[in-house]
């Protein structure tokens, strides 16, 4: 992805409850053949353990991408959105829901909570792809507007 270079793991970390889901993201992920360290929290309180360092999570990498599921136990997707909002140090990290919700209701609080993008479930390689390849194309662009010295 866009901080990555050629070759380099791209680090996401996916945060759903579903195991099922789990397995067919890992999939799609194969079939686009990107290469990838997909990390798995199984829900908002483990996936802020994650992003905070914290715990067994001590070592974990800041995350290229956030795949998150809006239904979580403990602490749901909205909360989570609301909370890396608050957070400058969780700035630039994309997120990207993945849902089985298609309630116009859930799509507007995510945009407004910042969330990239809204996919529902399930996951279509095609999909993914023009997300990868859109989140590519920004941070790139966004890379070089600021790599640009001023005059």
């Amino acid at each position: 992805m866009h901080s990555t270079p050629p070759g380099h793991m791209v680090e996401l970390l996916l945060i759903e409850d579903d195991p099922d889901d789990v397995w067919e993201t890992q999939q799609t992920l194969n079939e686009a053949k990107i290469t990838n360290n997909l990390h798995v929290a199984t829900d908002g309180e483990e996936a802020l353990a994650f992003l905070r360092h914290e715990g067994k999570y001590s070592e974990a990498p800041r995350p290229d991408l956030i795949l998150l599921d809006l239904n979580l136990p403990k602490r749901d997707g909205r909360e989570l959105l609301a909370d890396l909002g608050k957070d400058p140090s969780f700035g630039g990290i994309p997120v990207v829901v993945l849902t089985t919700s298609q309630a116009e209701a859930d799509i507007l609080q995510a945009r407004d909570l910042n969330c990239h993008s809204y996919i529902t479930k399930p996951i279509r390689v095609e999909h993914f792809l023009m997300l990868v390849r859109s989140l590519d194309e920004f941070w790139i662009s966004i890379t070089r507007q600021t790599a640009t010295p001023p005059r």
